[in-house]
């Protein structure tokens, strides 16, 4: 089922949060036409382990895309892209801020040929504020958005998440969301409009549950908040074989069933007292036991919220990620299903500029003119 059979997005990014927003688009039967200077296209391709001729890195984050060369510092470059924008649906582009005013294929330019258009910008801090035209990475807006200062051990310093936690949830998913809802409200005769997507924005907007402390007055220190490693019954232990697992037994329910578990039932009344580095202390002298292995064996069957923490390669191979088809050969899968059918991960990520010339050619240019428009530089000497 192609939820977005028909929509046609013009795809400027590169690198992260833009190309992951826009596959998702594309696993959804979007249209997307990735837009690439003529040459090194996007730094993706080359950054990180090679398969073949591009990087895993880019191939997991651009299947079921079109990819074209296009010269944007040229005036003929500009033209292309215009023409192509008349007809499109959805522009995405994570330039800093004014960069493509100054292309000339901004919201506005394009919006001048195609009212319509849903123009959406990501950026590291938005198209506004002190910061707007400050570089920065992912680590930097985690940073900046109190996150990092909230993860890691208490005593100890703030730790790297070991995922793009503003790549993703702060770029990727609040462009998505936004994309989404535009074109629904454009569905309803509201018409076209401009998105801004900041990463940081997105982070602080994670904040919900640590915020809801400092706005009560309370200090939300590293590795003490209750969901942040202070309490014993949410907390990670170290097991016998140097493994981990993850104890996230916070309802009543589930911390009984671990007590009956462990063979510790005297825990029962003591989950929330005051002595949490005491209780964490029994617990860690009690997964210290067993093997991890053996931990899993004996929770496999009890609802006590208590899981394995998987080296990436076990999460590659366990049964449920399996079951739901989340890793199909060297790919991962698009993560939502729908009952009558979903999304298919049908075409492998595309070669740069692989196809300029079916793309050129539906917008109305001669095989001629795109030999001209190669001749001149305009386009990538890849155009097929």
């Amino acid at each position: 089922m192609n939820l977005l059979e028909g929509i046609r997005i013009l795809d400027l990014t590169r690198l992260y949060p833009g190309p992951f927003c826009t596959m998702m688009l594309a696993d959804m039967g979007g249209d997307v036409i990735k837009v690439e200077s003529p040459g090194e296209g996007d730094y993706f391709r080359k950054m990180g382990p090679m398969d073949g001729e591009d990087s895993h890195y880019f191939r997991l984050l651009n299947r079921n895309k079109k990819s074209i060369t296009l010269n944007l510092k040229d005036p003929k470059g500009v033209e292309l892209f215009l023409r192509l924008a008349a007809d499109a649906d959805v522009v995405v582009e994570g330039f800093r801020p004014g960069v493509v005013d100054s292309l000339g294929i901004g919201y506005d330019q394009v919006r001048r040929i195609n009212e319509k258009i849903i123009y959406c910008s990501i950026t590291g801090y938005g198209q506004d504020g002190p910061l707007r035209d400050r570089a920065g990475h992912d680590l930097n807006y985690i940073a900046l958005s109190g996150i990092l200062d909230i993860t890691g051990q208490a005593g100890g310093p703030p730790v790297i998440p070991g995922v793009q936690i503003g790549d993703v949830g702060g770029g990727t998913q609040m462009a998505l969301s936004a994309i989404l809802a535009a074109l629904f409200a454009r569905e309803r005769g509201k018409g076209g409009t401009y998105i801004d997507v900041a990463m940081l924005d997105g982070l602080v907007s994670w904040l919900p549950i640590s915020m809801a402390e400092v706005f009560a007055g309370n200090d939300v220190k590293r590795g003490e908040a209750e969901l942040n490693g202070g309490l014993a019954c949410y907390s990670v232990y170290k097991t016998a074989d140097g493994g981990y697992m993850a104890l996230g037994a916070l309802e009543k329910k589930f911390w009984l069933s671990f007590c009956a578990a462990v063979g510790r039932n005297d825990l029962r009344d003591v989950q929330y007292q005051q002595d949490q580095a005491g209780l964490k202390k029994e617990l860690a002298g009690i997964f210290g036991q067993k093997n991890r292995r053996q931990w899993e064996e004996i929770f496999a069957g009890v609802d006590a919220c208590c899981e394995p923490v998987l080296s990436l390669p076990e999460v590659k191979d366990h049964p449920q990620v399996k079951a739901r088809e989340m890793v199909t050969g060297k790919s991962l899968s698009f993560p939502v299903r729908f009952k009558d059918g979903g999304p298919v991960q049908s075409e492998p990520a595309p070669a740069i500029g692989e196809h300029t010339e079916e793309v050129l050619l539906t917008a109305g240019l001669t095989d001629e003119d795109i030999l001209k428009l190669k001749q001149e530089g305009v386009l990538g000497s890849r155009g097929c």
